[in-house]
């Protein structure tokens, strides 16, 4: 009797309790989704930037960057009412260095070294974080430079394979 006492208790009590969560601030988030954007051209929407063999003396110590290759995302057909885009890179980060893109794990992947992406004006671009902003125009094709390069995360590198994906998104103005 005392446990179906004590049960009808617990069960009552917590019916008359209230959760407690703590509140610090919120965040809102606002943004606007468009009918149509600009055409990604064909021949950049799914490219391959070619950054080369490079060899590990390349890189004396952690920071040092080799193997800059410049690329470009083009886009066409834009509509009138967009007159200037941003683009957001992403990708796995290398731990703690939200500006540098991880290599793909692969087998016998290169260490102490990462992707770097800088915009027209030689500026590290954060990944998901947006570029500077690139004018556009509807009646051609507007292009948009950038610059890949590997840079190192560490005093040493090892050989190997130094491959890494990043998505891409317009983001207009």
């Amino acid at each position: 009797m005392n446990k179906n006492l004590i049960a009808v208790a617990v069960l009552a009590a917590s019916a008359f309790s209230t959760s407690v969560f703590a509140e610090d601030g919120k965040v809102n988030f606002s943004g606007t989704i468009i009918p149509q954007g600009c055409e990604v051209t064909a021949d950049t929407v799914n490219q391959i930037v070619d950054l080369g063999k490079v060899s590990v003396t390349s890189f004396p110590s952690s920071g040092a960057t080799a193997g800059s290759k410049d690329f470009s995302l083009k886009l066409k057909n834009c509509p009138t009412t967009i007159t200037a885009a941003t683009v957001r890179f992403d990708g796995i980060q290398v731990p703690g260095n939200n500006s540098i893109l991880a290599l793909t794990d692969e087998a016998n992947v290169a260490t102490g070294v990462g992707i770097q992406i800088a915009d027209n004006q030689n500026k590290v671009i954060n990944l998901h974080q947006d570029s500077n902003e690139y004018p556009l125009v509807s009646t051609g094709e507007n292009i948009l430079k950038f610059v890949a390069r590997y840079v190192s995360t560490s005093a040493t590198v090892t050989a190997g394979p130094a491959n890494a994906v990043s998505n891409f998104t317009i983001v207009y103005q």
